[in-house]
């Protein structure tokens, strides 16, 4: 395995993420790396393997790349003029962390589907009266991404 190209892979899905607010498809990687289809999905699963992203089952579509989501979901962080859906409470606040920026948060509360809005300014919560719940201690995320 190329270790070079591998990272390369990887840190053009993270940059696309973070200028698109999407996952880009296999094709797009290729086409940037300059690689053949069936090497670029040989790289996205191997990077699914090493948890760097995930890939829906069966598929080569990105479906998380931690913080970012790769499909819409009730964590929407409002960065750089742009809108990001982040995977997790915990992921919301990851992408404004990852962009270096400030960012307005919206979120539904999963327990009792209450609108919740963050600001991050500088770095800080701006409203730290509020708790993120996790409900999965960090040892079991993996054993089933979507529904940590």
């Amino acid at each position: 395995m190329n270790n070079s190209l591998l990272w390369q892979v990887r840190a053009f899905v993270y940059r696309h993420f973070a200028e698109t607010t999407y996952a880009p498809s296999i094709e797009d990687t290729g086409r940037h790396v300059n690689i053949k289809l069936e090497e670029a999905g040989t790289l996205y699963k191997e990077l699914h393997k090493r948890h760097v992203f995930f890939l829906e089952p069966e598929t080569l579509t990105i479906r998380m790349a931690n913080p970012f989501s790769g499909i819409p979901t009730d964590f929407r962080v409002h960065a750089n003029g742009k809108t990001y859906f982040a995977n997790c409470a915990w992921d919301m606040l990851g992408i404004p962390a990852a962009l270096h920026t400030d960012a307005i948060i919206e979120a539904v509360c999963a327990e009792s589907n209450d609108a919740v809005q963050l600001e991050i300014k500088n770095s800080q919560v701006t409203n730290s009266d509020l708790l993120i719940h996790l409900p999965l201690p960090f040892a079991r995320w993996y054993d089933d991404m979507v529904f940590t």
